[in-house]
């Protein structure tokens, strides 16, 4: 009971520790290429892995008559920590 209530009180737990909406847009945020190479995945993968992970940000180019339509995705530094802790299997 105690793990419980010290993993839910954002005081112990960084994870629920937010910062001010004004940091976090100053926050370093990485591309889907910065990422691939820092833990050497192909990019494909980092996009599979990130593209609906909450806090992502994703820019939409709606599809033209001459052009495709593309997802741009922008990565914040703690989402990726996050990421990277769960695949590591580390709560």
């Amino acid at each position: 009971m105690e793990l419980r209530e010290a993993a839910q009180n954002p005081s112990t737990n960084p994870e629920l520790q937010q910062k001010p909406v004004g940091l976090q847009a100053f926050e370093r945020h990485y591309t889907v290429a910065q990422v691939s190479k820092l833990w050497f995945f192909s990019e494909s993968t980092i996009r599979r892995l990130f593209i609906k992970e909450p806090g992502v940000i994703t820019i939409t180019h709606q599809r033209t008559k001459s052009r495709r339509g593309y997802i741009s995705l922008r990565i914040p530094e703690r989402v990726a920590q996050r990421v990277h802790r769960r695949l590591q299997g580390i709560p």
